[in-house]
């Protein structure tokens, strides 16, 4: 929806942005978008990634005066952009390519196919067969560039989308003809000085995101920093030996070897050819034999078996050093293998790693790639100089320049707000901080009939038990003994994690007086620890108890004091509360009963695209609070990112759907009130998918609210909040970050539409990323300044922590509502055979399992925090 004016409220700030004016001269411009096919002779069409970019290159080499001289912009797939028309709407042409490295392999320079004399010469003379390729252009659309003048004048259309995306494909275009590793708007140079290792055998390469956006201030190249991960260039050997931390070659496990190198790019010593791996041999080198056929001196074929080590030693004169004993990589295809021995191969670089990273991984990453902001500012103005856009020949015919200098925002820093603590006490937060020393919670709570478990973590539990209460006392709240402390039995250390949390529970229930209201869970492993979710789901799921667990390795009153903060929540109290919030008198909020939701979808990792999708829906209570949550969680297919179990019709008279239960929840605990307002932050969609939130998001929820009272209409808003964007802001002649509560909504903001920016959170390390809010729909009527400060005020009272954090609670509670729940459910791979390669029809997709409801004793609890 479109905005109503700038905000006022706050101290202004002059800023730069990463995002550099893009001046257009040619507006009356024409693109000419073309279909294209790239087939071999036979008909097939091309395979692997990049070779149809070789194609079409040698094709405008080869007909340049058929078509009229014309530079293209190729996506590397199907389409083709122009500027002006080519000579024909259909166009064929063959193109004869002497080399297609990194796609398909026919095995025709196979070593294990060739005889070692004569032939063998010839194949190091002319290591690639030449190779024929139909090429066919079909005409699809013209879209005028003048499309990008109306997106600036805020008359947006798929015409304008589709000029912009002309415009990437040309940045795109440019990237791959340098080497660069392209991932979407993302380009990846293979030098050494981009790479990060972070263990594993895996690397982090810096490279550059490119994109142009239109903005208030014109069309503007945003530039930024982008890191992906690959796996490391060099001997396989090596690669797999720091995969699996393996002392050496021979303490390799190869099944897991075979996984991880199917599908990767070697080059082969000494020819030097590149072959992509399919598998490895069941044999090793001194073993695994094949047919060699060798012409006798009468002329005829001699079919000789040899082994491959035999093969590559005597025949070929190559001297292998540990190979012998090891398995062979085979680049062949299933009925007709070829084996080349492992320290013959090489990783090409730039290949990307797409697996999950572990924890020890993604902490070395962030470690090693966060810049501060003036290291940032640098590399981006030597990124934008190396690219060298200005001399991009199909940039400069659409008469496109782009500026060097980063562009010049105002903005404005918002004052924090005023927080509550017990006693009466209120403070100012300074730099987005606070804290609780020497101060009690606003609402602290009793921790009554409760027990501690110890799952063979190594610890004082009667001296933790002593420190806790003495902390807990200090902040307001009255601990009691525990009933008991149950340590787990050394015989059941080894046990599978439900069969350990079962164990535990069995001893629980045969000494406890009856059941506790509370239990803390002390376990060995810091980090996913395999019986955190077991345990969340027996206690939560099952017996309806709140638990906290810790793994005790630096326990300290620091320490102590978040974990209280986390128990303190969990049972209903309240850590620190805004003024506004107290007195009550938060614009447009506290006069009117007003729900606050916030709903994420978490999807399985990378490489797990089977695994159910987690949707968590979090919604405020006890209006006119708004620091107070509970939620509600669903499994849906996987990947699917928009929320379909919002109302779920089963009956004339039931609903099972999600909004049903904070409805329920609100009107119950608000003094029997139903909402008049409901506020909805979304996170995690993109730009593309925000006519899907109203469509069919907002649309469940309305459904939701009829289907309770059909004469009751409450008003909207809708908001959308961005982190994954690249849009960063610098204090201009500072080393420093840009101050919390920094907002900004002109200039880079959308030409039209209601957005801003808001950096609410202290940046301690690197760059301040800020979050982008888009206010999709507005029934409320907020003014620029209430809905800004709201936001900003959500985002202080998040209950884990004593800083305010980058976006607003609600959406933090629902990533954590939808992993915790989530590690209830372990969803296993599929096996390797049901992967989508292999050109087999896929079987109807399996029906998602439900995740077990919470019992009604904490489902309305903050059980996430």
């Amino acid at each position: 929806m479109a905005r109503r004016g700038p905000g006022s409220k706050g101290q202004k700030i002059a800023l730069l942005t990463n995002h550099f004016k893009v001046n257009v001269t040619n507006i009356e411009n024409q693109f000419f978008q073309y279909s294209v096919t790239v087939c071999y002779e036979d008909g097939t069409p091309i395979a692997g990634k990049g070779a149809g970019r070789k194609v079409i290159d040698r094709l405008k080499e080869t007909y340049a005066g058929e078509l009229g001289g014309k530079e293209f912009a190729y996506d590397g797939e199907k389409t083709l952009f122009t500027v002006g028309q080519l000579p024909r709407n259909k166009m064929e042409f063959e193109v004869v390519l002497e080399e297609v490295t990194s796609n398909r392999n026919t095995g025709n320079a196979s070593p294990d196919r060739n005889a070692p004399n004569d032939a063998d010469k010839k194949r190091l003379r002319r290591p690639y067969q030449s190779k024929s390729f139909k090429v066919e252009f079909s005409f699809a659309a013209k879209i005028p560039m003048s499309a990008i003048g109306q997106a600036l004048r805020g008359q947006e259309s798929e015409n304008s989308f589709e000029a912009l995306r002309v415009l990437d494909t040309i940045l795109r275009q440019h990237s791959a003809k340098q080497g660069c590793l392209l991932v979407r708007q993302s380009f990846f140079h293979g030098d050494k000085g981009n790479y990060t290792d972070v263990g594993g055998g895996v690397l982090g390469c810096r490279g550059f995101h490119s994109s142009f956006r239109t903005t208030q201030g014109g069309l503007s190249l945003n530039i930024d920093v982008s890191t992906t991960m690959i796996i490391q260039p060099g001997p396989v050997v090596d690669f797999l030996i720091n995969n699996q931390g393996a002392r050496d070659p021979f303490s390799l496990d190869w099944s897991k070897a075979k996984r991880v190198l199917k599908n990767l790019r070697i080059r082969a010593k000494p020819t030097n050819q590149e072959y992509k791996i399919t598998g490895l041999s069941d044999k090793p080198c001194k073993e695994q034999t094949f047919e060699l056929k060798k012409r006798g001196s009468n002329g005829d074929a001699d079919i000789q078996e040899i082994t491959v080590y035999d093969y590559f030693v005597n025949h070929r004169n190559i001297q292998l050093q540990y190979s012998g004993d090891l398995p062979c990589i085979n680049v062949g295809r299933p009925k007709r293998p070829t084996y080349i021995p492992l320290e013959l191969c090489d990783l090409v670089s730039l290949q990307r790693y797409t697996k999950a990273l572990t924890t020890f991984q993604r902490a070395s990453l962030v470690e090693k790639s966060r810049q501060k902001p003036q290291e940032r500012m640098k590399t981006l103005s030597t990124a934008l100089e190396t690219s060298k856009y200005n001399s991009e020949p199909l940039l400069r015919s659409c008469g496109i320049s782009i500026s060097n200098n980063f562009t010049q925002v105002d903005g404005r820093v918002l004052p924090a707000p005023r927080l509550k603590f017990g006693n009466g006490d209120d403070f100012s937060p300074r730099n987005g901080r606070w804290n609780f020393n020497n101060k009690t919670l606003v609402e602290p709570t009793k921790v009554e009939r409760w027990a501690v478990v110890n799952f063979s973590a190594r610890c004082d539990l009667r001296g933790l038990v002593r420190d806790l209460t003495r902390c807990a006392e200090a902040k307001g709240i009255q601990i009691e003994a525990p009933f008991d402390v149950f340590e787990e039995s050394p015989q059941f250390r080894r046990a599978p994690p439900v069969g350990r949390v079962e164990k535990m529970f069995e001893e629980m229930q045969s000494k406890l007086p009856g059941p506790p209201k509370f239990l803390l869970c002390l376990l060995p492993e810091r980090k996913n620890s395999d019986i955190y979710g077991p345990w969340k789901r027996k206690c939560l799921a099952e017996f309806g108890v709140v638990t906290q667990c810790l793994a005790p390795t630096r326990v300290n009153d620091q320490y102590l004091t978040n974990l209280l903060l986390k128990i303190n929540a969990k049972l209903g109290g309240l850590n620190s509360m805004l003024a506004i919030e107290h007195s009550p008198s938060i614009p447009m909020v506290s006069k009117v009963p007003t729900l606050i939701m916030g709903m994420d979808v978490s999807h399985g990792s990378p490489g797990h695209s089977d695994v159910p999708s987690i949707a968590a829906v979090v919604s405020s209570r006890q209006w006119p609070l708004i620091s107070r949550y509970r939620a509600s969680v669903r499994t849906q297919s996987p990947k699917t990112e928009m929320i379909d179990s919002l109302f779920k019709k089963v009956s004339d008279t039931e609903d099972e759907g999600i909004i049903r239960e904070s409805l329920l929840d609100f009107y119950t605990s608000s003094g029997k009130r139903k909402p008049d307002q409901i506020i909805i932050f979304r996170d995690g969609v993109s730009e593309s998918q925000f006519n899907q939130v109203l469509n069919k998001e907002l649309d469940q929820i309305i459904e939701a609210c009829k289907f309770l009272d059909e004469k009751w209409n409450p008003k909207f808003v809708v908001i959308v909040a961005q982190k994954n964007h690249h849009t960063k802001f610098f204090l201009s002649g500072s080393p420093d970050n840009v101050p919390p509560g920094t907002i900004i909504d002109n200039k880079i903001c959308h030409p039209k539409n209601n957005d801003f920016y808001l950096c609410a959170h202290a940046g301690m390390i690197g760059t301040t990323r800020p979050t982008h809010y888009h206010v999709l729909f507005d029934e409320v009527g907020f003014s620029s300044d209430d809905l800004q400060d709201l936001v900003h005020n959500l985002s202080y009272v998040y209950q884990r922590s004593t800083t305010a954090i980058s976006v607003v609670a609600p959406i933090c509670y629902a990533h954590l509502a939808a992993s915790q729940v989530g590690t209830f459910m372990k969803f296993e791979e599929k096996s390797e055979t049901s992967s989508s390669h292999g050109g087999v029809t896929a079987a109807a997709p399996a029906a998602v399992p439900q995740l077990p409801k919470l019992k009604d004793a904490v489902s309305s609890s903050m059980f996430f925090c």
